[in-house]
C-alpha cells in the first residue's frame, strides 16, 4: 500500500514538467548538500551521531540586482536504549537570503524532529517523518530606494519626499512544514531515497502594509535519489527533484558519477550534470573522505535571462561533516577465587 502511494505521489509530481519553473523560496542547485531545506524527515537521516554543514549561493553577479543565499545546519542522530529499530533525529537551521538594491533579507530559523523506524525485519526499508516550527522575518533597507517623486523632471534628490509609506520595514511570522521519507536497500547494489515536503502548512502573512492577502504560499517538494554501485570503485548517482509552490514549479534531474580512490576511506570524486527545466545547466564536483562531504556547482543560465546574464548563472558551494560520539569500552574483570 505505501509503495502503490509512493508511485502515484511521483507521477503527480512530474506531471507538471511543462510548467513555469520559478519557486518563491530560496533553492540550491546541489540540494542534497542541504538535505534539511527539502524535509524535516531528513533531520537525523545520516549514519552516525551528529551532522553540521552550511553551504552558500551566489547567483547573478552580472546584473546589478544579484542575490546571495546562505544555509547552516547542526544535527544529532538519538538511539534511545528502549527501542531496538528506531531512532529519533533533532536538529537547528538557519537561512540568509539577501536580493536587490534595497537587500531585501529573508532570516529563517527552523527547529526540526524527526521519527525514523526500521519496518521490515532485516533493516533494509526505513520510515520516517518529521517536523519543523520556524521563526522567520523579512526586511528591507529602505534608505537605499529611490522613487519618482525624488526626481523633478531635470535633477534627483534622495532629500525629496518619497510618497511612499511603508507600515514597517521588517516584518516577523511563524512557519509549520512537515515531511516524509523512505530508505530502501534493494539489494547490494541498489539503495533508494524518496522524502515528501509540506513546506508552510499555516500561509503565514508576510505584507509591509499590513495586507492580509499577501501570503507565502504553501509548497510540496518531491525528492528521488537512486545509487548503482557498478563496480568496487565507481557508483552512478541519479536524482529528481520536484517542487510546486503557488503557481509556479520547479523540476531538476541530476545524473552523476561517483569514481572511489579508497571505498574503505570514503575517498570518492563526484562529478555530474543538471538540468533545471527552462532555466539552467548545472555542472557540479563533489569530494567525499571519510566523515567529509563537498561540493562545488555552477548554473550556465540558458532562460530568457540571458541577454542580461551573458549565460552566467549562480555559484554555490556546500560542506558536511559527520561524527560519532567515542564508544564506551568496558573493561572486563575476572574475581579471583579465594580458598580457604
Amino acid at each position: 500500500m505505501f509503495f502503490k502511494a509512493l508511485k502515484y505521489s511521483i507521477f503527480f509530481s512530474l506531471a507538471f514538467v511543462f510548467n513555469a519553473v520559478l519557486a518563491q523560496d530560496i533553492h540550491f542547485s546541489q540540494f542534497n548538500g542541504s538535505l534539511l531545506n527539502l524535509s524535516p524527515a531528513f533531520t537525523g537521516f545520516f549514519n552516525g551521531d551528529y551532522r553540521v554543514g552550511a553551504i552558500y549561493r551566489s547567483q547573478w553577479r552580472a546584473v546589478p540586482v544579484s542575490y546571495s543565499t546562505f544555509s547552516m545546519n547542526g544535527e544529532a542522530r538519538i538511539k534511545p536504549f528502549a527501542l531496538s529499530k528506531e531512532q529519533i533525529g533533532v536538529g537547528i537551521l538557519f537561512n540568509n537570503d539577501k536580493a536587490g538594491d534595497a537587500r531585501y533579507t529573508m532570516n529563517q530559523f527552523y527547529l526540526k524532529a524527526a521519527y525514523r523506524k526500521a519496518i521490515n525485519t532485516d533493516s533494509t526499508l526505513f520510515l520516517s517523518g518529521g517536523l519543523a516550527l520556524g521563526f522567520c522575518s523579512a526586511f528591507f533597507d529602505f534608505s537605499k530606494m529611490s522613487f519618482d517623486a525624488q526626481y523633478d523632471g531635470s535633477s534627483y534628490s534622495a532629500a525629496r519626499a518619497t510618497g511612499e509609506a511603508f507600515n514597517t520595514t521588517r516584518y516577523r511570522y511563524a512557519d509549520i512544514n512537515l515531511g516524509l521519507g523512505l530508505s530502501y536497500n534493494y539489494n547490494e547494489k541498489i539503495q533508494l531515497t524518496y522524502a515528501l515536503g509540506l513546506h508552510h502548512l499555516n500561509t503565514p502573512v508576510v505584507s509591509f502594509q499590513n495586507n492580509s492577502e499577501s501570503r507565502l504560499d504553501f509548497k510540496w517538494v518531491n525528492y528521488l535519489q537512486g545509487i548503482y554501485l557498478l563496480s568496487p570503485t565507481l557508483d552512478l548517482v541519479g536524482e529528481v527533484l520536484y517542487k510546486r509552490q503557488g503557481k509556479y514549479n520547479e523540476l531538476i534531474p541530476h545524473a552523476a558519477a561517483k569514481y572511489y580512490l579508497a571505498r574503505n576511506k570514503n575517498l570518492a570524486v563526484l562529478g555530474g550534470l543538471m538540468f533545471r527545466a527552462k532555466d539552467a545547466i548545472v555542472v557540479r564536483a563533489g569530494y567525499t573522505h571519510k566523515t567529509l562531504q563537498s561540493g562545488i556547482a555552477y548554473d550556465i543560465n540558458i532562460s530568457r535571462f540571458v541577454a542580461a546574464t551573458n549565460r552566467r548563472g549562480g555559484f554555490e558551494i556546500f560542506i558536511n561533516y559527520f561524527f560519532s560520539k567515542p564508544k564506551p569500552t568496558f573493561i572486563k574483570r575476572r574475581t579471583c577465587p579465594v580458598y580457604m
